[in-house]
This record gives C-alpha cells, sequence and structure tokens, in this order.
C-alpha cells in the first residue's frame, strides 16, 4: 500500500471537503431522537394492541388500564386539581362532560334517561352549547338521533373521544403543572407524617 494516502496534501483535501459537507444542527439531533422514541413508542404500542386479541367491550378497554388520567379520575384530590386546572386552561367542559356521562350511565330509571341524555345533549352537545366540546359532526348526528330512544350507551363514542383528548393534550400539561407537582409533593409528605 503506497505511503501517500496520509501525506499533507491528501489530509488537506480532505480536510475541504470535510468541511463543504452540511452538519446537523444540535435541534436536527434533538428532533430526530424524538421522532425515533415516538416511532418506538407507535411500535410498542401497536405490539401491545396485537397481543390483546380480546373483542373491546367499552370505550374503557382502549387504553391502558395504569393510565395516569384514570388514576386522576378515580382519586377525589387529583380530580379536584384537575378540573381547576382545566378551568385555569378555559377546557373544563371536558371534564364536567366526562362526568356527567358517568353520571348517565348509572341511571336506572328510563324516565330519568330520557331527561339527563336531553339535559347533556344541551349543554355540551348542541352546536350553540354554552359548553360545547370538540366533537366531530358524525357524532353529533348519532348522538342526536339515538335521543329519541336514549340508552345507556348514547354518549360513549363522544366520550370516548373527550377521554383520549384529554389523555393526550390536557394530562400531560397537568403532569407539568406546579398544582400536580405541589399536590404530589403533599401526599409524598402526608406518608411520612
Amino acid at each position: 500500500m503506497p505511503k501517500l494516502l496520509f501525506s499533507k496534501m491528501r489530509f488537506y483535501e480532505i480536510k475541504d471537503l470535510v468541511q463543504n459537507v452540511k452538519r446537523p444542527r444540535r435541534i436536527d439531533i434533538v428532533l430526530n431522537r424524538r421522532r425515533h422514541k415516538k416511532d418506538i413508542q407507535c411500535v410498542m404500542v401497536q405490539k401491545l394492541n396485537d397481543d390483546t386479541c380480546s373483542p373491546k367491550l367499552s370505550w374503557q378497554n382502549d387504553h391502558k388500564p395504569n393510565s395516569t388520567l384514570e388514576k386522576f379520575l378515580q382519586d377525589k384530590k387529583y380530580l379536584a386539581a384537575f378540573r381547576s386546572f382545566l378551568q385555569s386552561e378555559f377546557s373544563e367542559e371536558n371534564i364536567e362532560f366526562w362526568l356527567a356521562c358517568e353520571d348517565f350511565r348509572s341511571t336506572a330509571s328510563p324516565d330519568d334517561l330520557h331527561w339527563k341524555a336531553e339535559g347533556i345533549y344541551q349543554e355540551f352537545i348542541q352546536p350553540t352549547a354554552c359548553r360545547e366540546i370538540n366533537v366531530d359532526q358524525h357524532i353529533r348526528e348519532q348522538i342526536k338521533k339515538s335521543l329519541e330512544k336514549p340508552s345507556l350507551s348514547c354518549f360513549d363514542e363522544a366520550q370516548k373521544h373527550v377521554y383520549l383528548l384529554m389523555e393526550r393534550d390536557s394530562c400531560p400539561r397537568f403532569l407539568h403543572s406546579e398544582a400536580y407537582l405541589s399536590l404530589k409533593h403533599k401526599s409524598r409528605s402526608l406518608w411520612y407524617i
């Protein structure tokens, strides 16, 4: 092998070539890592969904049982903190609708079922509602048709949509909020007392 391979001339030529190569900026590297991490998470979620081949009976089976939002909705302290956080973000209609649907599901009387369904529709679903939630037109029309003979499951699709919206959008911001961090700190300190 010739010894001219690493001569000064060759070294300078390589150095000039390397300078002309566009190097990625630091932000590009960070963004690519995040994209890669999200891709891995999506593959993991698909793998988990493929492993559970049981039929999904309700919207509650669509997310993992150890969901953070589910824990918040079951604990009164965290629910109150999450509700006040959503009020500060002007999106409290989501949690109010979800809670109204849960109350609606526990209705036993068919007469109560009809007037509660009308009330939920008037307050949250109707296009001119005072606390209108963000659902698509297809869901609105489906709910409007089901109001003729309301069943316990007439709001299930809208409730699932709102739950997923809160889980993906509001809950991560709540986890970084001062209200959640102080509540978490208080719960830890009370445990030691």
